[in-house]
This record gives structure tokens, C-alpha cells and sequence, in this order.
């Protein structure tokens, strides 16, 4: 099957757009994709999740329900062998841990992403998913599901609550609550991609696959690759040996999550290589685009704080606006719909006390524990804001 269009459509702006991720890459000419993994890319493309995706046929075919999918994710080992057969060959893949999975490294790396507190949750949601609405291609599942209608402010929620669980020292392993919600994304992403695919205004010779696993891996390298750079940015400090646990947890993520094993890497460097390259095939903003930014930037303004209510959310509103501007400088922001005019205050201000606070206290006994616990609990203080617990009038959402 050929190739979708919009592989590499946009390919000369691209590259202005990734050229600052080429910077952090030690050999450039090795980041640039020969003639033959430049074609694979644009075939993944056109690649789903088989085993996810036989799941999401049995239950259209009206043979299981969304009941015994959780029956099921909360199974243990031997009861696998009674589940009917997409499911159980789901579920026995998932249980099986892969050859090269080291747990010690995935707790050390969960340490990582509390350290980081809200510093981390701003990376990726500025970093990762509003500088990421300039890829209009992927923005399609998003546009055509509703998740306009939806809100900004649920959609952000959610997947918080999603990364923090699955960023629980030990919660990621089966039996774990970060397993579980892992492998229950994963599935509606297979339902969401059966029911795209088969409607008439989804365009498969431009866009390919809905959910595809090209899509997939940006998504996969925007929860490991950009937050270990974002952090460095933001003056949070990140080793090498604590970078490479991060890509360890999230190659073990990406991997529950169904990402096909060519796609996962080992090395942060590998990950720039491939965020580099996966870069320049995406197609670039559009007016879907904008509407997502814009939808996101007023998110802020829907939380709900415990108290000072405007000035809270208004202030957060600015910060998350600096911190994009930094990354995707003035053009991005214009081709995001935004205010250009905005200038990246938050980081020069905030960076360098960052680095004071988390350097200081590294170096006291019992420092960096300290700054794990207070990172955790600043991220579960956010989540709580993000989802209302403080009004409980409030719907959960679930």
C-alpha cells in the first residue's frame, strides 16, 4: 500500500521546527533517515496494534462486553486461560515481561518523574501536548472524536491521572493500577481506531491509520524524550543515569501501550534520533490546530482551585504561555493561533531557582527522598485541582 500523503508534506518547515532537537543530537548525519527507514516510517503509518485491535473487533461483533475487558485487566495469571481468545492472547502477551525489562530502573525512573513535581507537569502539557497541536495530522483523531466538545480541561485530567498511575513505583508491573489503566488506553485507543477507519470523512490516503503507530511513538517520545529535556530547561537537573531510567519506564510504557518494538529505543540519544526524524514527517498547523491551542490555553480559567480562584487560575494561564513561547518561539505560537507577543518570563525567572532549590537539596542527607516525596505530592495537589476534589459539587470525571 503507497505511502499517506501527508508523510513528510511539510518537510522544509519541519525542519525549522525539529532543527532545535537536532542540536541535542551528538552525530547529526546519523539522525538524518536513509531513502529505506524513511519509507518504513511512512508505512507505520498505515500499522495499528493486531493484538488490541482483535479485541476491539470482538466486541463489535457484540461477542464480549466492556465488562469482561476490566474482568479481565484484573485478572491474575491463571485466570487468563478462561478469558475468550482475543482477550487471552491480549492478556497473556501484556503478562509476559519483556527480556530486557529491569525493575530496578523503572522505580528509579518513577522517582524521576515525582522529583519533577509541577515542574513536569507543565513540561508536558506545554511541551509535549500543546507544542505537539502543530502536528495536524495526529490532531484528527482528537478533532473528529469531539474532544473539542469534551474540554480541554477533562481531556488534561485525565491523562494526568493516567501518567500519574502509571508512574507509581511499581504500579506499572502487572497486577499494578498503572498495568490496568496502561492496557485500558490502549484498548479504547483500539476501539477509537476501528470506528475512525470505517467512517466515510476519514481520508486513509492522507492520514493513514487512525492511531497509528507512527502517532504513537510521538506520543511515547514526548512523555520520555521532551520531558528530560523540558526538565533541563526548567533548571530541574537530570542525570545521565536517571535519564536513561526515565527511557527505560517509558520503553516499558510505550511497550504495554502497543508500540511495535522497532519503534521503542534504549539511550536518550536514540530517542532525539528518533523524535528528530518522526518530526519531520508530521503535518504541520492548521486552523484544527488552532482551535485545539486555543481550547488549552484558556484550560486554567476551568480549574478549580481551593481558593483565590481567578487569581490562581489566571496567573497559571500566563505560566503555561511563557513556557510555550520558549519552546516554539514566536512563529509557533502564531501558527498555534496564540499571542506571539508573550516572552518566556517564567523560565529565565524560575529556571535558576529551580536549579538552586533541586542542587541544594541533593546534597543534603535524605535530600533527594525529600524532593521525591515533595514533587509526588505537589503533582497529587494539581491533580486534585484538575478534577475538582476541592468543590464537590463538582462531577468526578471518570
Amino acid at each position: 500500500m503507497n505511502t499517506p500523503e501527508r508523510h513528510g508534506i511539510h518537510i522544509h518547515t519541519a525542519r525549522t521546527i525539529a532543527s532545535p532537537m537536532l542540536l541535542t543530537i551528538k552525530d547529526k548525519a546519523a539522525a538524518e533517515p536513509s531513502s529505506i527507514e524513511w519509507q518504513a516510517m511512512g508505512q507505520q503509518l498505515l500499522c495499528g496494534d493486531p493484538l488490541a485491535d482483535d479485541v476491539a473487533a470482538w466486541l463489535a461483533r457484540g461477542e464480549g462486553q466492556w465488562s469482561d475487558i476490566e474482568r479481565a485487566l484484573h485478572s491474575d495469571a491463571d485466570g487468563v486461560t478462561s478469558l475468550a481468545a482475543p482477550i487471552q492472547a491480549f492478556m497473556q502477551h501484556v503478562r509476559q515481561r519483556p527480556a530486557w525489562l529491569d525493575e530496578h530502573s523503572l522505580i528509579r525512573g518513577c522517582d524521576v518523574v515525582a522529583r519533577s513535581g509541577k515542574t513536569g507537569m507543565r513540561i508536558l502539557r506545554d511541551f509535549g501536548l500543546m507544542a505537539g497541536y502543530q502536528a495536524s495530522a495526529i490532531n484528527q483523531t482528537l478533532l473528529k472524536t469531539g474532544a473539542l466538545e469534551k474540554g480541554a480541561q477533562r481531556r488534561v485530567a485525565e491523562t494526568t491521572k493516567w501518567w500519574m498511575d502509571a508512574t507509581e513505583p511499581g504500579a506499572i508491573l502487572p497486577g499494578g493500577t498503572g498495568f490496568v489503566t496502561t492496557l485500558r488506553v490502549r484498548l479504547i485507543h483500539a476501539m477509537v481506531r476501528r470506528q475512525l477507519a470505517a467512517r466515510e470523512d476519514w481520508d486513509h490516503e492522507y492520514l493513514g491509520l487512525p492511531v497509528n503507530q507512527l502517532d504513537m511513538q510521538v506520543t511515547y517520545l514526548a512523555f520520555s524524550v521532551m520531558f528530560l529535556l523540558g526538565q533541563r530547561v526548567l533548571g530541574v537537573p537530570v542525570s545521565k543515569q536517571e535519564g536513561a531510567d526515565v527511557m527505560h519506564l517509558w520503553r516499558y510504557i510505550g511497550w504495554l501501550m502497543g508500540l511495535d518494538e522497532s519503534l521503542l529505543v534504549d539511550s536518550e540519544q536514540a530517542g532525539r534520533i528518533a523524535l528528530y526524524r518522526n518530526l519531520l514527517s508530521q503535518a504541520q498547523a492548521d486552523e484544527g490546530s488552532k482551535q485545539l491551542a486555543q481550547a488549552l490555553m484558556d484550560e486554567p480559567l476551568e480549574r478549580h482551585y481551593p481558593n483565590a480562584q481567578w487569581l490562581r487560575s489566571h496567573w497559571d494561564k500566563e505560566v503555561h504561555l511563557s513556557i510555550l513561547r520558549l519552546f516554539v518561539g514566536s512563529q509557533g505560537m502564531r501558527r498555534l493561533g496564540l499571542p506571539p507577543c508573550r516572552w518566556p518570563w517564567y523560565p529565565f525567572i524560575f529556571a535558576p531557582v529551580n536549579a538552586v532549590t533541586h542542587l541544594t537539596l541533593r546534597l543534603l542527607p535524605g535530600g533527594r527522598a525529600f524532593l521525591t516525596r515533595r514533587g509526588r505530592r505537589a503533582q497529587q495537589r494539581m491533580l486534585k485541582i484538575l478534577f475538582g476534589d476541592y468543590k464537590p459539587q463538582i462531577r468526578q470525571v471518570t
